[in-house]
């Protein structure tokens, strides 16, 4: 018996309504069992620490736990391909961070592609980057700094915690749009005492990790990474102010694996927002040195592309290879 073009179209529609309805379902219920946040850093990490305060909050919104698991090693790189290999269903997230987006145009060799199998879900904060000098250093405010710069070429030693971390590329950032020779240090260890003693001179890294020098003047701090000046250094210019075009952060958000539910994502979304924006969150995001950052899915998404753009170029001005 012959069928109607109209009868395969309704058969058709039938076929497709039912895993959209049992999609739209599960995310209605999401979540019903814990949620993981894989974070790629060791336990009292900033990543650790932001991954724990959205963890225990949305814990509480859910009424299902949200339990934070420390997967460190290779740059963050292990815990982001954990996520990736997970199954879509919005139960193992990712506290993504600056280090994925440098990491994917730093390595040419991953088991993943960034961009194309992880989902951005969510912003939480970003943590500027602030560049910092030895008090003895004789420039006082950065265009005195560049003219210095320019006339000691590899003179001037800058720090970082490892080839191709924040420190690394926003220092090479500075001396890409600067025109500047900056001798690149990288440490294993902690480079603060050597910083501290002026064994080396300038440090580009994260405002948590000197505040404290800078308000017992122990570091002098030139200028600011973000495009705006900061609340948690509200007296410090920001390097944008005299170097057009630049601009270094970290920042955190949440991702998880391609495929996931539409009806997650945006789920997750609304109520990590949410989490961000009560004033209590806020308040422990600034002491971590964060400042809160909202943002939908697609911003997101876009935030990562232009960061991923930026760090390439300044991978490959540099010539940077990882360990």
């Amino acid at each position: 018996m012959k069928r109607s073009r109209r009868y395969f179209l309704h058969l058709a529609a039938g076929t497709f309504a039912v895993p959209i309805a049992t999609r739209t379902a599960v995310a209605l219920n999401y979540p019903t069992r814990p949620v993981r946040i894989l974070v790629g850093y060791p336990a009292g990490s900033g990543p650790d620490l932001v991954a724990r305060l959205l963890g225990q909050r949305l814990s509480e919104r859910f009424g299902q736990q949200f339990v934070v698991e420390d997967r460190p090693g290779a740059g963050s790189n292990i815990a982001t391909e954990v996520v990736v290999r997970a199954s879509p269903d919005g139960y193992t997230l990712l506290m993504a961070a600056s280090t994925n987006a440098i990491n994917a145009a730093l390595y040419d060799k991953l088991n993943f592609d960034f961009m194309r199998d992880i989902v951005p879900v969510a912003t939480i904060g970003r943590s500027p980057v602030v560049m910092v000098v030895n008090p003895s250093f004789p420039a006082k405010t950065l265009p005195d700094f560049i003219t210095y710069a320019r006339g000691n070429a590899g003179k001037i030693n800058f720090v970082s915690s490892g080839i191709g971390t924040l420190p690394h590329v926003a220092g090479e950032l500075f001396s890409m749009l600067v025109g500047v020779n900056l001798v690149h240090v990288s440490y294993r260890s902690s480079y603060m005492p050597d910083l501290l003693s002026g064994q080396v001179q300038v440090a580009f890294t994260t405002i948590p990790t000197v505040i404290e020098y800078i308000r017992t003047a122990r570091l002098r701090a030139i200028a600011i990474g973000s495009a705006t000046r900061s609340d948690l250094l509200p007296d410090i210019p920001t390097v944008g102010d005299f170097v057009p075009g630049y601009e270094a952060s970290g920042w955190y958000g949440i991702c998880v694996t391609r495929g996931t539910a539409t009806e997650i994502i945006e789920k997750l979304n609304k109520e990590i927002n949410a989490v961000v924006d009560d004033a209590d969150m806020k308040t422990h995001l600034v002491d971590l040195g964060a400042e809160p950052m909202l943002m939908t899915s697609d911003e997101f998404g876009e935030f990562i592309a232009h960061e991923t753009g930026k760090w390439a170029k300044v991978i490959k001005f540099a010539g940077i290879k990882p360990d």
